[in-house]
Parts: structure tokens; sequence; C-alpha cells
């Protein structure tokens, strides 16, 4: 309220500036014609004013704040994948039943360009996702999760992310299932309908964590190649993949 009040005063006092210029102006020329003139003149511009300022500046001005805002978040999602991503897939991966429907498509190449990311991200919306829940170590899981949890936290922490949905709802997904893991104190006794709920958990933040990984990879191929070639040679898809460059 007392911010509104200022606006108004500031407003009110500037009218009141602006209407003592005109008088001073009359009085001095005697000449209502001639202020009238300038006077729609300038209120006639006013809306081209603000067809440049709100349309046209301000939009160039926040798609630049946009860019530099998911650039930042590039770099988040970057890492997140070498901290926590690309294990956890690497460890999914290991108990996906279908995988190798897909595999040889995510071995990503050099030779990749714009259209091949976009095939195989249609591709890919047809996937269906699956874990064999049986062969699933639990405990080890939940200590892959557990030992990042304050990480976890810090990321879900940065106000940056609501710009990042897809993002946001991949971390969502991941810390959930930490939550779900860190909460059971035995992972080895459970009965049927409590590890058909922990498959599916697992099962959305490996969904996502595909859909991802492809969009940071087409990222970096893009704009840092040096970082494409070691995210290349350190593919969790790939199983000749080695940082050694040969």
């Amino acid at each position: 309220m007392r911010r509104l009040d200022w606006q108004i005063v500031l407003g009110l006092t500037l009218i009141a500036v602006s209407v003592l210029f005109y008088l001073v102006h009359y009085a001095f020329f005697r000449d209502a014609h001639h202020i009238f003139i300038f006077l729609l003149g300038d209120v006639a511009f006013v809306f081209i004013e603000v067809l440049l300022v709100t349309l046209i500046i301000h939009r160039v001005l926040a798609e630049r704040e946009k860019r530099s805002m998911l650039e930042k978040l590039n770099m988040i999602i970057g890492a997140f994948y070498s901290e926590v991503g690309s294990p956890l897939l690497a460890y999914f991966s290991d108990f996906d039943p279908r995988l190798e429907q897909i595999r040889i498509d995510l071995v990503i190449t050099a030779q990749w360009c714009e259209e091949d990311f976009s095939k195989i991200s249609r591709r890919l919306k047809s996937y269906k996702y699956g874990l064999d829940i049986h062969k699933v170590d639990l405990e080890t899981l939940r200590d892959l999760l557990g030992i990042k949890r304050d990480f976890l936290l810090r990321l879900l922490e940065n106000p940056n992310l609501l710009e990042h949905e897809s993002f946001t709802g991949l971390l969502m997904a991941v810390f959930h299932l930490m939550q779900e893991l860190v909460n059971r104190e035995d992972l080895t006794e459970l009965p049927e309908t409590d590890k058909a709920h922990l498959v599916a958990d697992m099962e959305r933040a490996y969904s996502l964590l595909v859909y991802e990984w492809l969009n940071y990879m087409r990222h970096l191929e893009s704009n840092y190649p040096y970082l494409f070639s070691l995210a290349m040679r350190t593919n969790p898809f790939d199983k000749s993949a080695s940082p050694v460059v040969r």
C-alpha cells in the first residue's frame, strides 16, 4: 500500500509539474494554439512508444534473458547428469529387459545432426520403459541415491528450475524415488504390491532420465563440442564407451 501511495504521489507530482510548464509557456508566449499542437503530437506518439517499448524492445530483452536463463539451466542439467543422472541411467538400463530395442539408437556419434536427434526422440515416445524388479538391488539403488540427497536438495532449491518444467519433473521423480527407498528399513522382504509400487516409481524416473539426457546431448552437440565429445565417450548406453580417447 505504501508503494502504491508513493507511485500515486509521484504521478500527480509529474502531472502538476507538466501543467506548470505549460502555464509558464502560455504566460510568456500567449500561444495556446502552439501548445495544443505539440501536446496532441506528444500524446499521439505515446501509443507508438508503448508499441516499441512493451511489444518489441521488451520482447527482445525477455528473449535474451530467457536464453541466458536456459544456458544456466543447461549447466545445472550437466551437473545433475555428471553426479546422479548418468550413473542412474547406467544402473536402470542394466535391468531393462527390452533395452536392446533402443540401445543402438542411443549410441550417439559425432556424425549425428538435428534430424537424428529428432528421429530418436520420436521413437522413444513409443518405447515401453520397463525394469525387472526381481533383479534390481534396491539396497544398492538406495545407497546410490542416498549419498546424493544433499545435492538433489540444492538443485530443487534453485528457483530458476521453474523455467524448465520437464527437468523439474525429472528431479521430483528422482527425489521421490529416493524418499521411497530411504524410508524403508528393510528392502529385502517387501510384498509384491510394494515392489510393484517401487517399480512404477523407478520406471517413471527412468523414462524421464532418458528423455532429458537425449535433449541435453542435443544441446551439447550444438553448443559445446568438447563437452559433447566426453559425453559420447561416457555414454551409459554404449557398452564399449571409455573416457580414453582412441
